[in-house]
């Protein structure tokens, strides 16, 4: 059993927001460790039966749910008029929805079968790229969204997926298809046991996110509903669920629909022996990936280093590598309080083919230019040999193109770095004048899976790979204390609840003086006024969208008694946040 799993183990929070003691000191470690530590965190998540109450990835209960929502997908993949699969969520589990959902509308139109899926997103297209957080915290926005997303239909098939059991913007939707069980099936997707799930009153709401998922067990009994909810152990950045919430979420969406298209058009059953199977190939991708744990640790160190001397990192993909590149420099910015530029992606051919529900959203702002010619023209006149480059391709891609892009960027910088996927015996594509622009590259070599799909292999492979490259140059840049989100945006209730939690861990002080300490930082004010105080959770985290540092300087002036001008003076001495908290915890203890 690990430390975690204990009944005394941080036993007020739930498991999706525990601290992880494998990374207890994240923050001192160098590139190497923290790439040690985040594979140690990852392999958690096949980890089998340790004699918990908690559910595993790799048990036989939640396989067998899989199996159903299979054989629920497969019908409506054999009958799809008037039938859809509608995959939700919010942050990252939205981002990985839209993923997966045009993922395989892509298989379906290729093979001139009808698209089943459709995917939503709190907050819209915007919120696939960009830093979107309010409306998670919006029940009614999201049951809209779902009534218009299955207008028509007959038969619907919702799986919303909120990491923590939290979101507010998918317990209305799940509540929505309670109300409506003749025509939706509700399925819960996330990583906490039923009973943590958010039991907080929501405002306008009669029910909580708990009360939704207490409705949707009774209902599981008679398949009206299903809740997969396998635990995989806490974040290596606690609470930073884009993490290992967002790999398990692909993978679980993965094997539920690989198995369904396998059975509707292959006439495959789908067996317990073959979901397991493909979990496995996952946990086996997972291990190939970090089997390249040095080569990974440089790019962790080259992040590291441009962030620390206030560069950037750019990300340059092609396929589907480059979403998740986007998606993992789109999630940056609320974790670590990081400008958007800090790191930031382009995919080849930008906007066209990605098949969102919007399209192209370039006419918003740069923030929204996402293509190679946006990074040539806008990004690139700006970098010098202090910003990190890093392409991102596949045999399948136009190795012509790719060295192409490369020779653009050495024209006016060094620091070019790539990641390339193949499979095992490809070498037939001359890579040496890519090799011979870049400082690094670092090739995959893959066998064929046991199970899946090789892309979907390619596909977790980055997702790791950059994950660790963002946190690991966010760590080095001191954006966490411990293995804390210490410079968290607090823009929805979730991050507001998360930040006081912090606060309070950190000082040791009362919740209600951690609470003050917080509006006063986000108020931008030494003296709190009633309305303040009264205020909701909601006009808190409205005022909190406009304000950074706002975790470090309300931890700071707890532990000192400092005003915010001299905390935010603190901060200006020592810009790395676990040193000037590390300082000013020591002055309490002299």
């Amino acid at each position: 059993m690990h430390e975690w799993e204990l009944p005394d183990y941080e036993p007020s929070l739930p498991v999706s927001e525990k601290s992880n003691p494998l990374t207890r000191d994240i923050d001192r470690a160098p590139a190497d460790g923290i790439v040690r530590m985040l594979q140690s965190c990852d392999a958690e998540m096949f980890r089998g039966e340790t004699g918990s109450t908690y559910q595993m990835l790799l048990g036989d209960e939640m396989v067998k749910i899989m199996m159903e929502l299979a054989g629920k997908v497969e019908l409506i993949l054999k009958e799809p008029q008037d039938n859809i699969v509608v995959l939700s969520g919010c942050g990252t589990s939205g981002r990985l929805a839209f993923l997966v959902a045009s993922s395989f509308n892509r298989a379906l139109k290729e093979t001139r079968r009808t698209e089943v899926y459709s995917y939503i997103i709190a907050g819209g297209d915007r919120s696939l790229f960009s830093s979107q957080e309010a409306p998670e915290d919006d029940p009614q926005l999201g049951m809209l969204s779902l009534k218009k997303a299955c207008e028509g239909k007959k038969r619907v098939l919702f799986i919303g997926i909120s990491c923590g059991l939290s979101a507010p913007f998918v317990a209305g939707q799940l509540d929505f298809c309670l109300q409506h069980l003749d025509v939706y099936t509700p399925v819960l997707l996330g990583f906490n046991p039923a009973h943590q799930a958010r039991n907080e009153p929501i405002p306008g709401c009669t029910f909580t996110f708990l009360s939704v998922v207490r409705r949707m067990q009774a209902l599981a009994k008679s398949g009206k509903s299903f809740l997969i909810n396998p635990s995989v152990g806490p974040e290596a950045i606690s609470g930073s669920s884009r993490m290992k919430g967002g790999s398990a979420t692909k993978m679980l969406l993965e094997v539920i629909l690989c198995a369904a298209h396998a059975a509707a058009f292959s006439r495959a059953s789908i067996t317990q022996q073959g979901v397991l199977q493909h979990l496995r190939a996952y946990e086996q991708a997972v291990e190939v990936t970090y089997s390249h744990r040095d080569a990974v640790a440089a790019l962790v160190a080259a992040a590291g280093k441009s962030l620390l001397c206030g560069r950037r990192v750019c990300y340059l993909g092609w396929g589907s590598l480059a979403v998740l590149a986007l998606i993992d420099a789109s999630e940056c910015e609320p974790t670590f309080g990081a400008a958007y530029e800090d790191i930031q992606a382009f995919r080849s051919g930008g906007f066209r083919g990605l098949d969102n529900n919007e399209g192209s959203l370039a006419w918003q702002g740069v923030q929204f230019g996402i293509s190679h010619e946006d990074f040539v023209r806008g990004v690139l006149p700006t970098l010098d040999d202090q910003d990190t480059v890093i392409l991102l391709y596949s045999q399948s891609d136009d190795v012509e193109e790719v060295a192409d892009v490369a020779r653009t960027v050495r024209q006016k910088m060094s620091n070019l770095h790539a990641l390339r996927h193949r499979a095992d015996g490809d070498d037939h594509t001359p890579q040496d004048e890519i090799k011979g622009l870049c400082v690094s590259t670092l090739t995959i070599s893959w066998p064929s899976p046991s199970s899946g799909s090789l892309l979907h292999m390619w596909e977790l492979s980055t997702k790791l790979l950059l994950n660790a490259v963002s946190t690991g140059a966010h760590v080095l840049k001191g954006k966490t204390y411990q293995n804390h989100m210490m410079d968290v945006q607090v823009t929805n209730s979730k991050l507001y609840r998360r930040a006081t939690r912090l606060i309070q861990k950190l000082s040791s002080h009362p919740e209600r003086r951690c609470q003050e300490a917080l509006l006063k930082a986000i108020y931008q004010v030494d003296v709190l006024t009633e309305d303040m105080t009264g205020g909701q959770v909601s006009a808190h985290t409205a005022a909190g969208r406009q304000r950074k540092k706002v975790v470090p300087l309300a931890l700071l002036s707890l532990l000192t008694g400092f005003s915010l001008k001299e905390a935010e003076s603190c901060l200006e001495r020592q810009p790395i946040i676990r040193d000037a908290v590390g300082a000013a915890m020591a002055e309490t203890l002299v």
